[in-house]
């Protein structure tokens, strides 16, 4: 993909998830106020983005919270690992994910979103934040099962990574996106 394309891309879809997170404070406050679970929420915002993807130019593209299959229905089991930054092995299952579901041979995977509270351990958020950086790679480097001998099928190249953090104190969302296996933009979100 060429850069001029990479970066349009990018822009919609981040276009895409604030436009559905824009909708989900709006609709669904009444969640981050009653502090309900990540799970609830990652739910709730999958709705959001579902209702847009299916508007837009990635109809095709299916929304799942805390998928866990690979192409052909094979299970991804939570042994199975990617590795991150200094070849720390990181578990594949995302909270919530845009991808073709493996129909898609170009361009499978989207969007790839984790999402936390704030009072969660240090470990955990840097856990998720690994795991963007190693979903967005953009090549299968370095990227094996748990044998350490096959490659996976689509579990990186993610055009967008999300790490999604609610603050409940401040009344706001962390937001900060990943893409190619970095971060490169972060903001707040108030509700």
């Amino acid at each position: 993909m060429k850069y001029s394309e990479a970066h349009t891309l990018i822009k919609r879809l981040i276009e895409i998830f604030e436009n559905a997170n824009r909708d989900f404070l709006e609709s669904d406050l009444d969640l981050l106020i009653s502090k309900v679970s990540e799970r609830t929420l990652c739910g709730a915002l999958m709705l959001h983005i579902n209702n847009i993807i299916k508007k837009s130019e990635f109809a095709e593209y299916k929304v799942d919270v805390e998928y866990n299959r690979n192409k052909n229905g094979k299970i991804k089991t939570i042994v199975k690992t990617i590795y991150g930054p200094k070849d720390v092995g990181v578990k594949i299952n995302c909270d919530l994910i845009v991808h073709s579901r493996g129909n898609n041979i170009n361009q499978d995977n989207l969007i790839a979103i984790e999402m936390k509270k704030s009072d969660r351990t240090k470990e955990e958020k840097e856990g998720d934040r690994i795991r963007l950086i190693a979903l967005t790679k953009d090549s299968y480097d370095d990227v094996w099962s748990f044998d350490g001998k096959t490659f996976p099928e689509h579990v990186c190249r993610y055009a967008l990574g999300v790490y999604y953090e609610v603050n409940y104190k401040k009344r706001s969302i962390n937001i900060e996106y990943y893409k190619e296996g970095h971060i490169f933009d972060e903001k707040e979100v108030k509700f």
